[in-house]
């Protein structure tokens, strides 16, 4: 039996071309923009351990909830990758497509609205039960404040978020595909990139609120601090707000969200009931840092490039006649090819994932420099650290090829690490062991 030839159209040298430039253009930022060494050329002397700065008990607990969440969270990524496959790669979801869209006459744009949900909905049902176990899981450790009825509810509104954003970028794609069944890349690209660009900046205001309350904080001395903070810092923010996230969740966080108009700082309740004020401080100086270093301009940027990049690379494979005869369709412009659409989106986000972290821990490095220059308090970011992975339950010692894969920030001994080699670069005491 011959292997199926790629027989590509000569007219598609184009669209190769424009390929590898945005191929060479995505690498070259990444390259170029990552801050690979956060405390600049100095080589980190301090040693990473989770014994000098966490008890037994608490290293204990940390890999207890490791060994009960990676089940259920492991399954629900491969069950929702498995069954975008088969549906992708297979008749089976052209055939979904295509009964889905029926009973609201079976026209293209139902194809492309009912059967896009559809598809989306199948594999979100394919992968509930495994949310629903880490959602025990996180109870059962004391993560989780939820009720089954809000859980319930929060996953409904990520549905409802995800299938919004899903389909614009489906009508789009086929809507072009019918009236440029040629060209509809390039356009599809542009477009593509407009809507990272767009979604960056409008999600503080459209999707967040759909998740939490926002409350302004109430004016004194921490808002005040927060405020000068910011202000010391050269980073215009447009309001300090509060996060009714004890609803959902025990975990302390707090982050900068939005640029521009849309720039606000929002601290969890959870922060302001559990962690002191100069810890406050320091979470916030540590999200200042991502708003000075532009670290939301720049992932919007890498994205826009990904996305532009990704249906380019979509527009070859589904130029590709044995592709498409696999998924049960003729052509691309047919809406039935969606669910080979979305099985590739989920290749290419598995493929492209860990690059994502790697890029991610470096640059949450170097916020945590930011947040230490800042506020020149070691003592108070090493302790910061440790009460931020005690409440999580962060993981102390993770495994290698899990941490390379899937971990989107250092690890909480790594970081304090970092504050003895900031602390011993700035002439100041290295914070104490703060295991106690």
């Amino acid at each position: 039996m011959r292997a199926a030839k790629l027989d590509w159209p000569p007219s598609d040298a184009v669209l190769v071309a424009v390929l590898v430039v945005l191929g060479s253009a995505l690498v070259a930022v990444i390259l170029l923009t990552t801050p690979w060494q956060p405390l600049g050329k100095a080589a980190q002397q301090a040693t990473v351990s989770a014994a000098r700065d966490f008890t037994p008990a608490e290293i204990a607990r940390s890999q207890a909830y490791r060994q009960a969440i990676v089940p259920p969270a492991y399954l629900a990524l491969g069950v929702g990758l498995a069954t975008a496959l088969l549906l992708g790669l297979t008749p089976l979801g052209a055939r979904l497509v295509e009964l889905a869209a029926r009973p609201f006459g079976g026209g293209w744009l139902a194809e492309v609205v009912v059967g896009g949900v559809a598809v989306a909905l199948v594999t979100r049902l394919a992968q509930i039960p495994f949310n629903a176990w880490a959602e025990a899981v996180r109870r059962r450790h004391g993560l989780s404040a939820q009720t089954w009825g809000t859980w319930t509810l929060d996953q409904l509104k990520g549905f409802a978020v995800g299938a919004v954003l899903l389909l614009l970028v489906l009508l789009g794609l086929y809507g072009l595909a019918r009236l440029s069944p040629r060209l509809w890349w390039a356009p599809a690209a542009v477009g593509g990139a407009v809507l990272v660009v767009a979604v960056s900046f409008l999600y503080p205001l459209l999707v967040e609120p759909v998740f939490n309350k926002f409350a302004p904080m109430p004016a004194g001395p921490l808002r005040d601090s927060l405020v000068r903070l910011a202000e010391r810092d050269g980073v215009p923010v447009r309001e300090v707000l509060v996060a009714d996230a004890s609803r959902r969740t025990t975990a302390l966080n707090a982050y900068v969200s939005g640029f521009g108009s849309t720039r606000r700082i929002v601290v969890y309740d959870t922060t302001l009931k559990s962690a002191s004020p100069d810890e406050t401080r320091l979470i916030v100086a540590h999200e200042l840092g991502h708003a000075k270093r532009g670290d939301v301009l720049h992932g919007t940027l890498i994205g826009a490039l990904g996305l532009a990049f990704g249906v380019c690379l979509l527009a070859l494979l589904v130029s590709w006649t044995p592709l498409l005869r696999r998924a049960g369709v003729e052509r691309f412009a047919d809406p039935r090819s969606l669910a080979l659409v979305l099985a590739l989106a989920a290749i290419f986000a598995q493929v492209a994932g860990p690059v994502q972290m790697l890029v991610s821990r470096r640059i949450e490095a170097r916020a945590d420099v930011h947040a230490l220059d800042l506020t020149r308090d070691p003592a108070t970011f090493a302790r910061m650290q440790r009460q931020l992975a005690v409440s999580n339950i962060a993981t102390l010692r993770p495994n290698p090829l899990e941490f390379a894969l899937f971990a989107s920030h250092p690890t909480a001994p790594m970081r304090i690490a970092l504050a003895r080699d900031w602390a011993r670069l700035h002439g100041l005491p290295e914070p104490p062991p703060q295991a106690r």
